[in-house]
């Protein structure tokens, strides 16, 4: 199979195409550096990403807090994390970083605050 990506690691942006099949990559090229064709191998196998959401907050002055996790995860997990996040409420006061949900979905990622939220009304 080929794919074409467009590199987001550096400034560069190449343009990469990649041969592969599923037991790994036969050629890579249009890549300038080595960090583009790591890329191209991760995203094709094994595709992580950061995700940023908000979840519920009860006793605050905001019904919402803006969250992320702390490291990529599986793309695969995201969906499973978003149902986690619609069913999980925080409670007021929350400061910036404040770890909401430890290990989310067994993924070794917690989801943090990205906003503090003083406490008040609900």
């Amino acid at each position: 199979m080929t794919k074409r990506f467009l590199c987001i690691i550096c400034p560069n942006s190449c343009l990469i195409e990649v041969d592969y099949t599923q037991r790994g990559v036969r050629r890579i090229g249009g890549s300038l550096c080595k960090k583009g064709d790591d890329y191209v191998q991760k995203e094709l196998f094994f595709p992580t990403r950061v995700l940023t959401s908000s979840l519920r907050v009860t006793n605050g002055e905001l019904p919402l807090v803006s969250v992320k996790t702390n490291q990529p995860i599986p793309k695969a997990k995201i969906m499973e994390i978003m149902k986690i996040l619609r069913q999980t409420t925080a409670s007021a006061p929350i400061k910036i970083g404040d770890i909401l949900i430890k290990s989310v979905a067994q993924t070794g990622a917690d989801i943090v605050a990205t906003k503090g939220i003083k406490g008040g009304t609900s």
